[in-house]
C-alpha cells in the first residue's frame, strides 16, 4: 500500500492520527497532517484504510502496490 496525502486540502481535524498514530501525525502549528510513512508494513493496513475513510476533508489517498515479480531462473 502507498499512501500519499494532500495537505491543501487537509482540514486539520486529527482523525487519522487517531486511527493511525504509528502512520500519521500533524504539524503544531496549523495541525496539517503529516505523512509518517508513506508504505506502512500489512499489520497497520486496517487502521491505515479506517484513516483514509474518516478524514472530512478526503486528504488521504491509498493506491495497491504491484507484487515484485521475482525473474524466474
Amino acid at each position: 500500500m502507498k499512501i500519499t496525502v494532500d495537505e491543501d486540502k487537509c482540514c486539520g481535524a486529527g482523525s487519522c492520527v487517531m486511527a493511525a498514530p504509528d502512520v500519521f501525525d500533524q504539524r503544531d502549528e496549523d495541525g496539517v497532517v503529516i505523512l509518517l510513512d508513506a508504505e506502512p508494513p500489512t499489520d497497520l493496513y486496517g487502521a491505515v484504510q479506517e484513516a483514509a475513510a474518516v478524514c472530512p476533508a478526503a486528504a488521504i489517498r491509498l493506491t495497491k502496490q504491484r507484487a515484485a515479480v521475482s525473474p524466474r531462473s
